[in-house]
């Protein structure tokens, strides 16, 4: 055992030699040795009997979380789904699952794929895979889903309180990147883009072409709630609406190599159409880099609310046994020379939380024309639109999936609506109320939460009864400031309510349908795009 640990710390050794940490490699190589020793003493040791893989585990992700997010450290399934995140296909039943404890709850089955296809619905709970059941499994069991195209899973789950059963025939899906693309009025196109796989920019490309041949002479790109994706087709997507060699992204590192500056690589398809690209708190990394950028550039109004602010960038590195690491290697800027990266991870508050970066702390920096945008907080759109910024109380009810199961509780009580005209009454938004008081939603703020520290602080110096009255008349406050902040946000619930709502019934190709007609974002590009004066006006200092 001990010359096993020897051989592997040399090895470790000559890994560290002739790299940029050259200069650290004594602190590195001791403290190597400190971790094998311990690891070595606790697996021989420790009084019960202990699984070195779970203890390494532990320590691995234990040392990444002092980092950032994006720095992980991923085993083969992990690395399997990183793939499906960057390519949109794989093989399985055709429908986004979340893994609960006990059940894997449908969350949107794919129009025309298996689970579609077998009668699958959203909010249904499949709760056997095959002879798995799912409560058992100690696993992702989302992965029992998966398996060769062509094959048959057998599943059982609950809808409305009954049980069914079905058999699904897997198929190779692909998540297409361009859900939808299609003409909004006689002069102006839509191109809804959800993620940046390999495909993105080929998507979007076919999809400008179609539309222009149809007589577009105006575009929307909505890029809201994109995560992001492949760097390489942020890049061909921004050239698609400006010349080649223009300079779109900067990658800054500690390490040299990874010191890079990526310029269009193409002529254009088109560099003077009138473009409006739509962002939310949703929209990230790659479609950061694709909205900062034509707004750097002048090239595009940016309507919507602030972007995410992501301005980070990891890279694979490949490690023994199928597993590889994460890594966030160098930040990128925009062409103006912005880095939109948000929170601070180095430099975290007392409960060890990164802290975002206050708007005292924004640098200036110049558009083409000479605008100014700032760095630190995402992109900030040219045209803010209010009720796209989601407020604490509704990101609570989203977090809780309240909207989620609310929507399905629609379904299941209300025939099938009219895409185009349909709406929530007020009626609906009164069930709506009743359904999260039936849920016990409570939204606990930070303000609460302080003052529960407090009152155990005096309780431990014996004076809670000389402040508890005023403790009280203080969560009364709370409570009913609260109620009104529901009835406050009420248009953004109800919005999202209508979203949720339309996708239970009309698929998502259904919800950008809607879009097109309902959403206060398009209904505005549409706006500044048909009044060529106000559309130039935003691209001016």
């Amino acid at each position: 055992m001990k010359k096993r640990i020897i051989i592997s710390f040399a090895a470790v050794s000559m890994l560290f030699m002739g790299t940029a940490f050259q200069n650290d490699f004594f602190e590195i190589a001791k403290q190597i040795e400190i971790f094998t020793t311990v690891f070595k003493e606790l697996n021989m040791n420790y009084v019960d009997e202990t699984n070195p893989g779970d203890l390494m585990d532990t320590a691995i992700k234990n040392m990444l979380e002092d980092l950032d997010p994006y720095t992980v450290f991923m085993n083969e399934q992990d690395i399997e789904a990183a793939r499906i995140n960057n390519t949109g296909d794989y093989t399985g039943i055709g429908a986004t699952v979340k893994t609960l404890k006990d059940k894997l709850v449908v969350v949107e089955p794919y129009k025309g794929y298996p689970a579609d296809k077998a009668g699958l619905k959203a909010g249904d709970e499949i709760i056997k895979v095959g002879d798995v059941i799912v409560s058992d499994f100690s696993e992702n069991a989302g992965d029992l889903l998966r398996g060769a195209a062509g094959s048959n899973v057998d599943i059982t789950y609950i809808r409305q309180d009954k049980t069914y059963n079905a058999s699904i025939k897997r198929q190779d899906v692909e998540a297409k990147a361009v859900p939808l693309s299609q003409m909004i009025n006689e002069t102006t196109g839509y191109i809804a883009l959800s993620k940046f796989t390999r495909t993105a920019s080929y998507e979007v490309q076919n999809a400008l072409r179609l539309l222009k041949a149809d007589g577009a002479e105006k575009l929307i790109l909505d890029l809201r709630g994109n995560p992001g994706g492949l760097l390489n087709e942020a890049i061909n997507i921004v050239n698609l609406f400006v010349p080649k060699d223009e300079l779109i992204v900067t990658t800054k590192s500690k390490v040299e190599k990874y010191n890079k500056t990526y310029y269009t690589q193409r002529s254009a398809i088109d560099t003077e159409i009138p473009l409006v690209v739509l962002i939310d708190g949703g929209s990230a990394s790659a479609s950061e880099i694709v909205s900062g950028s034509l707004q750097d550039l002048d090239r595009a109004v940016v309507i919507g609310t602030r972007s995410f602010g992501k301005g980070l960038v990891q890279r694979p590195k490949q490690l023994t046994y199928g597993t590889q690491i994460k890594v966030t290697i160098s930040r990128y800027y925009t062409p103006s020379g912005r880095c939109i990266q948000a929170l601070d991870y180095w430099n975290r508050d007392q409960s060890g939380k990164a802290v975002r970066v206050t708007r005292d702390n924004y640098n200036e920096f110049k558009t083409r024309n000479g605008r100014s945008v700032f760095d630190g907080g995402g992109v900030e759109p040219d045209v803010d639109i209010a009720n796209s910024k989601i407020s604490p109380i509704t990101k609570a009810i989203i977090d809780k999936d309240l909207l989620f199961d609310f929507s399905v509780k629609y379904y299941y009580a209300n025939p099938k609506p009219n895409l185009s005209s349909f709406r929530l009454t007020e009626t609906d938004f009164s069930d709506f109320i009743s359904f999260l008081e039936s849920e016990g939603f409570a939204l606990e703020t930070k303000t609460e939460k302080a003052l529960e520290e407090l009152m155990n602080t005096a309780a431990d110096e014996k004076i809670e009864s000389a402040i508890s009255a005023g403790y009280q008349s203080i969560l009364n406050q709370l409570n009913a400031y609260k109620n009104e902040a529901i009835n406050k946000n009420k248009d953004q619930l109800m919005a999202l309510l209508e979203n949720e709502i339309i996708k239970r019934y009309f698929y998502r190709q259904g919800l950008h349908e809607y879009y097109l007609a309902n959403n206060e974002e398009i209904l505005k590009a549409v706006e500044i795009l048909d009044n060529p004066g106000k559309y130039s006006s935003y691209l001016k200092p």
